[in-house]
Parts: structure tokens; C-alpha cells; sequence
């Protein structure tokens, strides 16, 4: 009996020790099911804005690949800093990300103690598209063509008026290198993001606006806004009425706002090596493709849509926009 009852704990033993090993092997395989809750996209800029309308594509297709649901939330504010510093501090569980461009590069000269290092304190996913840029005009400003535009410039310095997305956006950014290069300084109009800045465009209560061509196609097709020229070295396809700047006016002129993806430092493998593929199959999407086309963009190469070529050109960026904005002598609020 005392050797049946021996052998009855010693199978109960065996038996709990295999539980034990099975719980212990459920662990790895349960993180292999990421994602296993909704994906949230922080946009740090207002709704409405190009950055907005490109993270909504992209996380509309994602959603399809990943198989849990891409929402957008915005939080703009202090030329996305506000979005990005939250991004930092988030937990890197893969359930938050953050879709910004060019203004992530310009964030250390702009703002002093600034509470996060755009290159080491995130997880670069990658890049997404280059998103040429447009000059642009309320309906009814007189001028029909962009050395008209620049003549009437020149002569109403005094009260034209120049808005943009927020001190260090890529709409600022252009306005300041398109003032330069004229030797002029307009009045200057920040808002909380293109969207807004759109708006009053819109409705007329400021003069011109540099933005994307993912927020100013429409509405030129459309007749809300006036287009003259384009910034990059080519014209885009969706307003081929539009010269460059290049071309027409301003000899070497280029800039193009560059949208990316980053998350919290330090993500679990297995959801980067989830993410980095839905987002390289989002910029092989038929759908997001046409409808960057129809924007005046298209999605990068797959090759700049990794890890470490956004890293490296984020790290190329920073070094050049320190330099730009040092010079101008411009700080964030």
C-alpha cells in the first residue's frame, strides 16, 4: 500500500511538473500572438492636416494585414513635440505609434530641452512617402501666375500674411526658405496643425500657405485655393498645370515633407517583425497607392521603408536642419 501511494505522489509530482513546463512554453507562444488588441496611430498634429490623411491610409490597410483594427487619435501642439514626447514615454508594447515627417528632424533645433531624442528614443518602423509641396493662395488673390505672386510679394510686404502649420512643420519650413530666397519676412500665422491653417486659407483670413500637395490638391482642383508653383525639382502629376519653383522662379529650390512611422523604444520582436512588413505591404496596396497619386505622392521604395534606412536618413536630417534653422535664427514657443 505504502508503495502504491508512493507511486500515486510521484505521478502527481511528474504530472505537475509537465503542467509546469507546458505553462512555461505558453509564454513565449502567447507574445507570438501579436497584435491581440486594437493598433492605435498618433498623428501629432490637428485632424484634417496631410499627415492625417496619410496615416489614415496607411492604417486602413494595415488593419487588413495585421487583422486587428489601425485607429488615428491627434494630439498636435509645439510643432508635434507634444504628440512625440508622449509617444516616448509610452509603454513599447506595439499597441502605440506614431505616424510624423520632417518636423520630427527639426524638433532639437527648434526647441531647447526638448524631453526626447528623435533618433535614439524611438523604434524607427520606417518610412512611408515624399510628399512634394505646394505654394498656394487664398481664391481671390489677384495674381495668376508665380512671378506675379512674387511681384505682388514684394509690393504688399507690409500686409500680406504667410501661415503655417506650427513653428518647425514642413510648412513653415518652406515658408521661411521661400522668404529667404526672396529676401522678404511677411506676417506670419501659426496654427495648431494644416488643417486649421487650411481653413483659414479657405475662408481668406490669411494670404498664402505652403503645404502638401495630400491637403492642397482638392482644393486647387476645385477652386477653393489658387496653386502657383510646386517644390520639388519635378512636377507632380495630380496639378501638372503647376511649374516648379525650379523652373520658373527660384533656381535650385527643393524641399518635400517625408512621412514616417516610429514607436516607444524598445518593442517586442515579434511585433516589429509584424509591423515593418504591414507597413511595407500598406505601400504596395493598390488603394493607397491610387490615392497617394491622386495627392501628388507616391509611397518610397521598399528598401527606405525599413528600420535602418530610417534611422539613417532621420540621423542625416537632424544634422541638416540644425544647421538651416540655427541660421534663421528661429526657436519654438
Amino acid at each position: 500500500m505504502r508503495f502504491d501511494s508512493a507511486r500515486r505522489v510521484g505521478a502527481a509530482v511528474r504530472a505537475a511538473a509537465a503542467g509546469l513546463a507546458l505553462f512555461g512554453l505558453a509564454t513565449p507562444l502567447s507574445a507570438e500572438t501579436w497584435p491581440s488588441k486594437p493598433i492605435t496611430i498618433l498623428v501629432p498634429s490637428a485632424a484634417g492636416g496631410p499627415t492625417d490623411t496619410v496615416a489614415r491610409l496607411i492604417a486602413e490597410s494595415m488593419t487588413k494585414t495585421l487583422g486587428q483594427t489601425v485607429i488615428v487619435e491627434n494630439q498636435g501642439g509645439a510643432g508635434g513635440t507634444i504628440g512625440m514626447a508622449r509617444i516616448a514615454r509610452t509603454p513599447a508594447d506595439g499597441y502605440t505609434l506614431a505616424i510624423w515627417h520632417i518636423a520630427h528632424a527639426t524638433a532639437p533645433a527648434l526647441y531647447d530641452g526638448l524631453k526626447y531624442n528623435p533618433v535614439t528614443d524611438f523604434d524607427h518602423i520606417g518610412r512611408i512617402t515624399d510628399v512634394p509641396m505646394t505654394i498656394v493662395s487664398k481664391a481671390g488673390l489677384p495674381p495668376s501666375s508665380i512671378g506675379a505672386l512674387i511681384d505682388w510679394m514684394k509690393a504688399n510686404k507690409d500686409s500680406a500674411s504667410f501661415g503655417h502649420a506650427g513653428v518647425g512643420s514642413a510648412a513653415h519650413l518652406c515658408a521661411l526658405l521661400f522668404m529667404s530666397e526672396l529676401k522678404l519676412q511677411l506676417a506670419q500665422v501659426a496654427y495648431r496643425g494644416t488643417g486649421p491653417a487650411m481653413n483659414d486659407l479657405v475662408g481668406g483670413q490669411i494670404d498664402l500657405l505652403c503645404d502638401q500637395t495630400t491637403n492642397t490638391t482638392n482644393h486647387i482642383k476645385e477652386g477653393r485655393i489658387k496653386g502657383y508653383a510646386v517644390t520639388t525639382k519635378t512636377r507632380v502629376s495630380s496639378l501638372p498645370e503647376l511649374p516648379t519653383l525650379d523652373e520658373s522662379a527660384m533656381k535650385g529650390f527643393e524641399v518635400s515633407a517625408w512621412h514616417a512611422m516610429w514607436a516607444p523604444r524598445g518593442l517586442p520582436k515579434e511585433a516589429t517583425d509584424k509591423l515593418v512588413p504591414a507597413l511595407q505591404a500598406a505601400l504596395q496596396d493598390p488603394k493607397v497607392i491610387e490615392r497617394f497619386a491622386s495627392l501628388g505622392t507616391v509611397p518610397v521604395p521598399l528598401a527606405q521603408a525599413t528600420p535602418e534606412a530610417l534611422r539613417s536618413q532621420l540621423a542625416a536630417e537632424v544634422a541638416k536642419w540644425d544647421t538651416v534653422i540655427k541660421a534663421a535664427g528661429v526657436k519654438g514657443n
